[in-house]
């Protein structure tokens, strides 16, 4: 039979896909708008199927506050190409799944990819639809959910979506001065990339490996072996100030360290104020 235009678009408006994909699915299901809906989704489904294997190191992330700033998301969605993670129909995706982990809580990706997206869909409907479509590797990556107790959340994105933040501050009386402060403690982790909060919360093996590198450094060095161990602590505190949030240099003032200006606004605002947790996402950084 023969197939119309006008049945090509409605299809094409239906389902997002290309004007020879959709011809053909009307022309393999006889016509039938249904079936030819069927036919395009599990050719997505098969598409995504053949480039399970590909790289897909771009993308986009998503961070979010709700509920009146008590609760944040931060997501990541990836693809293959900055093009198609600049394109719309990518983005809406990301949007509409951050949406989806904002309505459903879940608490896995397998639990997301089950909970309606649109149109009767669920969002790994919707994933397969887009990857026919688009003709990419797309994958949600990771997600998380920060709820807060007795304290306050902020986010922050940067580099073109490509770094995300959610920090987390403890604190008694928040105010919109507490907001800027977490604000400006989630650009930091942006810009400095931080692994803990405090050195406490560094693991004893990790120090001792670092230990055992600075001392055979200073002793490659030929350094006395008398002054070697102090020669290793040397180094290990500047470790410390590279990977301890509390002990990097604040980026808006050097002179100053994340835990000083945490002490300073503490005074100012007449609270305690610590950090409780932050997140970190940077594209293609594994989960």
């Amino acid at each position: 039979m023969a197939i119309t235009s006008t049945e090509v678009k409605l299809l094409r408006e239906k389902t997002g896909a290309g004007m020879m994909d959709c011809k053909r699915a009307l022309e393999e299901t006889g016509g039938d708008m249904e079936k030819a809906i069927d036919y395009l989704r599990k050719k997505g489904a098969a598409t995504a199927e053949k480039r399970a294997g590909r790289q897909a190191n771009e993308g986009i992330i998503i961070t979010r506050l709700i509920n009146n700033g008590n609760e944040g998301i931060i997501l990541e969605i990836n693809c293959e190409t900055d093009f198609v993670a600049r394109s719309e129909d990518f983005i809406n995706f990301a949007a509409t799944v951050a949406t989806a982990i904002e309505t459903n809580r879940p608490n896995s990706i397998e639990a997301l990819l089950t909970f309606p997206y649109q149109n009767g869909r669920n969002v790994a409907d919707a994933l397969s639809d887009l990857v026919g479509k688009i003709g990419e590797k797309i994958e949600i990556h990771r997600f998380e959910r920060f709820i807060s107790k007795a304290s306050l959340i902020e986010s922050y994105t940067h580099m073109g979506s490509k770094i995300g933040v959610l920090v987390e501050l403890a604190a008694n009386n928040i105010t919109a001065s507490h907001h800027v402060l977490a604000r400006d403690v989630a650009m930091q982790v942006a810009a400095m990339n931080p692994l803990v909060v405090s050195r406490e919360d560094v693991k004893k093996e990790t120090i001792e490996h670092e230990m055992e590198i600075y001392r055979q450094q200073a002793k490659n060095e030929g350094k006395p072996d008398q002054v070697v161990e102090r020669i290793a602590n040397g180094r290990l505190e500047k470790y410390f100030q590279e990977v301890v949030l509390l002990e990097q240099s604040f980026i808006k003032d050097a002179a100053k360290t994340i835990k000083e200006v945490l002490q300073e606004s503490s005074a100012k605002l007449n609270d305690t104020i610590s950090i409780r947790q932050f997140r970190r996402y940077q594209l293609g950084d594994e989960k």
